[in-house]
């Protein structure tokens, strides 16, 4: 891991392995460490950047509103400041999704290729814009505890607890130890979110969209809807997987991603 400051703030940034740059964004409210199925095995063949994004992981902490633009403009200068020139594929999950949509529509002539993981184009009802802002004040006021508790259940798919269940371990631990300002920065700033889905046509970029089978969060047919507005994208299902797949499934997520990075050159 690397320390790294832009933007006034310190990144921690796993940085290993060179040719073409693939930049993981991790989801919410976890860290770098949720890509750990990618980013020894895919450094062998590709510079792997993987941020603890501001709040999040061993990163600085930002009290008050982080917004997806904030962790995009973030993402941006940490390539700069890695001495990166040349386009990247850009991996989001969740709210790395939201990051990603952002650094798209700001800083397209940084993007080769998207990767786009169990995620939303629309934007929060008023209903869950309204529960992000509660838990927020619930997290600064009482800790991480209970959304380490409640969290995974909505994250994995049912195999994933009974077969994989240091998986889930893992999670509770890392919502655990997350700072609950830089948790609460975060809602707030998800509660407002821009609907993106009028940007999806516009995205020229090759664009992979990967789903779990059991993801109730981003559904399979919310995800497909998504892929089938972006011009050139590809779809896939993973199965036996929620709404973590890359770290349910990390073989098959590394073949479709090896795969489909191996057609952009």
């Amino acid at each position: 891991m690397k320390n790294v400051t832009v933007n006034g703030v310190r990144h921690s940034v796993y940085d290993q392995g060179s040719g073409p740059t693939i930049l993981f964004v991790h989801g919410f409210p976890l860290s770098h460490a949720m890509w750990e199925g990618q980013l020894s095995a895919l450094a062998k063949r590709y510079r792997v950047v993987a941020p603890d994004l501001r709040g999040f992981g061993a990163s600085d902490v930002v009290p008050g509103k982080t917004t997806m633009r904030q962790l995009a403009d973030d993402c941006a200068a940490l390539l700069d400041a890695l001495k990166i020139a040349e386009p990247v594929v850009l991996c989001g999950l969740s709210m790395g999704g939201y990051v990603a949509w952002q650094f798209a529509k700001h800083h397209a002539a940084k993007l080769k290729a998207l990767v786009l993981c169990d995620t939303k184009a629309a934007p929060d009802s008023a209903e869950a814009a309204e529960t992000r802002l509660k838990m927020a004040e619930h997290v600064l006021n009482h800790g991480t505890g209970a959304v380490a508790e409640a969290m995974p259940a909505k994250l994995f798919a049912k195999a994933t607890f009974e077969r994989q269940p240091e998986i889930v371990a893992g999670i509770r631990h890392t919502i655990e130890a997350t700072s609950r300002e830089g948790l609460a920065a975060a809602q707030r700033g998800m509660a407002e979110r821009e609907d993106v889905r009028g940007f999806l046509p516009h995205i020229a970029v090759p664009t992979l969209v990967v789903v779990g089978r059991e993801d109730s969060i981003s559904p399979v047919d919310e995800m497909r809807s998504v892929a089938e507005a972006i011009p050139k994208a590809k779809f896939h299902v993973i199965e036996t997987a929620g709404h973590m797949a890359p770290q349910e499934q990390p073989a098959e997520f590394n073949q479709l991603l090896n795969e489909f990075i191996s057609g952009l050159q």
